[in-house]
């Protein structure tokens, strides 16, 4: 199939060259072939555009001052969703061709440029068409353009074609063939184009109860919405759980029933509504907007109004974000969803239909039978979802915007090497919040989030996600990064995988995320605190200061070691954190567990005690130390609960020691913290408070230490970096870079790439090449 234009006869004087151009990058999905045939028109250029797996070709004929502007053009003038790279541009042999035309797509391969689209939002003209009742697509669930809708959950396969899609089980009817085929046509090769008539549509189901009519089933579904009732609804990249976000009693049945009784829901709002509901500063609201359309942690907002002694508007649950400051608020990215927040007129919780820790639900039959106890009804479509991309989420830090997890909307991320790879490497992250990487030329690509790896549906998705990379970019893997622990699940397939393996160290990865980002720098003072993982001394980490550079980490500072009473349990029990602190400093506390005295006797014994060093597990022992939280039930929920009690406090920080050990490195001892953390008489929020101050100081302490011994030395100067899940934490990272500026270092966070777990597959490639190099 071709489309041609109607341009005037061609004039055999002016008609003087043709070139081939080929370009890369950001091209597959956008509407770049439309946008290359109206240019050609616009240019009086003629010839045609091809698309290929990975790129697109032009053979361009005109006079030399037409193909100059049109060339220009092509970069200058692309789709605001599209990032194009001109790779070729020479001269070739004249064709003579009467017109331009769109070719049928090659499959000519081309792997090592192929670039493949993360989904896009509903772009402001469908949104129009979609309210308009004049429109034939008026209220229709599916509708998009060149310039938005699914792209990579439904991509099959290369070149970005409709029979390539999920797509291509719906034939088009005759008026969406047209405007398919119709260069005036905003759908012009819009491949997912799709109308009441013959695209994907709606159904309701209730136990047996079914509705195949769309509008009707639409209706059924909002009314339940209306009555209290939860929705497990289908979306782009999986279903989503929704209720009514004011409904207190909807939010806590939801809660009940996923057995989630703390974890924060996330909450979906049209834009008249987020100014009702929470604060949102200017680049909060760029971040709500953007393309990805993520979750933002937002500040609750109060709406009581102190003159009438009364509510403003109806305030969203308090079951919503327990005992926190902020909510995650995302904009309706989808037809469906918008229609839903329209037709129910206000905001909806929704979280991820999944077992929790697992990748989202995506089939129909999976989540009837694993979500039956927790949905009261489902809305269904029957348009396929090829793989699940959950919502990505952010929190802004430092007046800038950090991914806390990549997904629908900014995943596959694709991101530049600063080095050449000789061969293709896959790097398979951590056990939790994983992603993989893969890598390969110059170019490294990053999946959405996968999530914890314990049971076996995620396992099966990590392996899914791990063949769907290479199969869409055409690249086979040739060797493995994993992290050193051997038990994490991503390692132990790494060594089924029969490929050479490689092991990086869980804190170096963290480090070398961010000389990754920022390879101008190449002296680093990295400030890894997070949970724990596995050290160079076979210790868990979790609070160190590496020094050097990606392949190069001397471990230089930390904190003082203790020992963490029943291992792996310790993550989900604050208190053992606690008692662990109390033991080796003998402070006297009472954890009021009655399983303690015989956790001291194995404590005593260093039965399973493994030795950390982890500023994570000070956070979790400072929220029992306060009473917050003796057990979680999710993960981090002693140090969030911290840092909200934190932000009403204030006070001075408690100095903390910093000594040499036998080996070199630097220790700050943290047992000062205890009597103050302990301490009735001073107000919590401020102990809270003094908690993170007195670390954010210790921090200071350590690099200033650092760069003194540095200088003595006369070492290059060194920049500060943040890396691990205790950064996610505001309060501490913004008390840290203000400290830091002020004592004239330069301090870096990440800002593509997760400062958590989520992250590592991007260190462990930056680590393991420069290191093996």
């Amino acid at each position: 199939m071709t489309a041609t234009t109607s341009s005037p006869k061609q004039d055999a004087q002016t008609l003087q060259r043709a070139m081939r151009y080929v370009l890369t990058g950001q091209i597959q999905g956008v509407g770049f072939r439309p946008f290359v045939y109206h240019l050609a028109t616009e240019y009086h250029i003629f010839g045609w555009v091809e698309n290929r797996i990975a790129d697109v070709v032009i053979h361009a004929e005109g006079n030399s001052k037409n193909l100059h502007d049109f060339q220009r053009a092509l970069i200058t003038q692309a789709p605001t969703t599209a990032c194009p790279t001109l790779t070729e541009a020479q001269e070739t042999a004249r064709g003579h061709f009467p017109q331009f035309s769109i070719r049928k797509s090659s499959t000519m391969p081309a792997a090592s440029s192929i670039h493949i689209l993360a989904d896009l939002p509903l772009c402001k003209s469908c949104q129009k068409e979609l309210n308009d009742p004049f429109n034939r697509r008026f209220q229709y669930p599916f509708i998009n353009c060149t310039q938005c809708g699914p792209r990579y959950t439904l991509i099959r396969q290369l070149p970005y074609d409709r029979a390539n899609t999920t797509m291509a089980e719906f034939s088009l009817c005759a008026d969406c063939q047209l405007e398919y085929e119709s260069p005036t046509e905003r759908r012009f090769h819009a491949e997912p184009i799709a109308c009441p008539a013959c695209g994907p549509q709606l159904s309701y189901q209730q136990g047996y109860n079914e509705i195949h009519e769309p509008e009707q089933a639409l209706l059924t579904g909002v009314e339940d919405l209306r009555q209290g009732k939860i929705l497990a609804v289908k979306g782009i990249g999986g279903y989503h759980l929704l209720c009514d976000a004011r409904n207190e009693q909807a939010v806590r049945r939801l809660r009940d029933r996923k057995q989630r009784p703390h974890k924060p829901l996330a909450v979906m709002m049209d834009e008249t509504q987020l100014e009702m509901h929470v604060q949102v500063s200017q680049n909060e609201r760029q971040l709500l907007f953007s393309t990805a359309h993520p979750i933002v942690l937002l500040n609750k907002k109060n709406l009581f109004d102190k003159k009438s002694n009364s509510t403003l508007v109806k305030m969203l649950s308090e079951a919503i974000a327990p005992g926190l400051n902020e909510i995650g608020i995302m904009l309706a990215y989808s037809p469906l969803h918008i229609l839903l927040i329209q037709m129910f007129g206000g905001p909806l919780v929704a979280t991820s239909a999944n077992i929790s820790g697992e990748p989202v639900l995506t089939q129909r039959d999976e989540v009837t039978q694993r979500l039956s106890h927790v949905a009261d009804a489902f809305l269904h479509h029957n348009r396929h979802i090829q793989r699940p991309a959950d919502d990505p989420v952010y929190r802004v830090i430092h007046d800038k915007p950090r991914p806390l997890r990549l997904g629908r909307g900014n995943a596959p991320l694709e991101l530049t090497l600063p080095f050449r790879l000789k061969e293709p490497l896959l790097a398979v992250g951590g056990h939790m919040k994983n992603a993989i990487a893969l890598a390969w030329d110059e170019r490294i690509v990053i999946s959405p989030h996968i999530g914890e790896l314990d049971s076996l549906r995620s396992q099966q998705v990590f392996e899914q996600v791990i063949a769907d990379l290479q199969e869409l970019y055409q690249v086979q893997t040739k060797q493995i990064i994993c992290d050193a622990h051997p038990d994490y699940s991503s390692s132990r397939w790494a060594q089924r995988s029969g490929l050479p393996v490689h092991r990086v160290y869980h804190h170096h990865a963290h480090a070398a995320c961010l000389s990754g980002e920022f390879p101008q720098h190449d002296r680093w003072l990295v400030f890894c605190w997070d949970g724990v993982g596995l050290g160079s001394d076979q210790s868990l980490w979790g609070g160190e200061a590496l020094l050097g550079n990606r392949g190069h980490w001397q471990r230089v500072a930390s904190f003082k070691p203790f020992q963490l009473p029943g291992g792996e349990k310790v993550g989900r029990e604050p208190w053992r954190s606690a008692t662990a602190l109390s033991w080796a400093s003998a402070f006297k506390w009472q954890s009021g567990q009655p399983e303690a005295v015989l956790l001291h006797q194995a404590w005593q014994n260093k039965h399973n005690c493994p030795t950390t060093s982890s500023v994570g597990r000070l956070f979790d022992a400072a929220s029992a130390f306060l009473g917050l939280v003796t057990h979680s039930s999710y993960e981090a929920q002693g140090p969030m609960l911290l840092e909200t009690l934190a932000s009403r406090g204030q006070g001075e920080a408690v100095a903390l020691p910093l000594q040499q050990d036998a080996q070199g490195t630097w220790r700050t001892d943290w047992a000062p913290l205890l009597p103050m953390l302990t301490n009735s008489n001073i107000d919590i929020a401020d102990r809270a408070h003094c908690f993170h101050e007195s670390l954010a100081q210790a921090l200071l302490q350590q690099a200033t230490l650092l760069r003194e011994v540095g200088s003595h030395q006369q070492t290059k100067p060194f920049v500060v970096g943040l890396s691990g899940g205790v950064f996610q934490n505001r309060l501490l990272s913004e008390r840290v870079v203000q400290l830091l500026e002020a004592n004239d270092f330069h301090c870096c966070l990440p800002e593509q790439v997760p400062i958590n777990d989520a992250g590592l597959c991007y260190g462990q490639v930056m680590e393991y090449h420069s290191a093996a190099h």
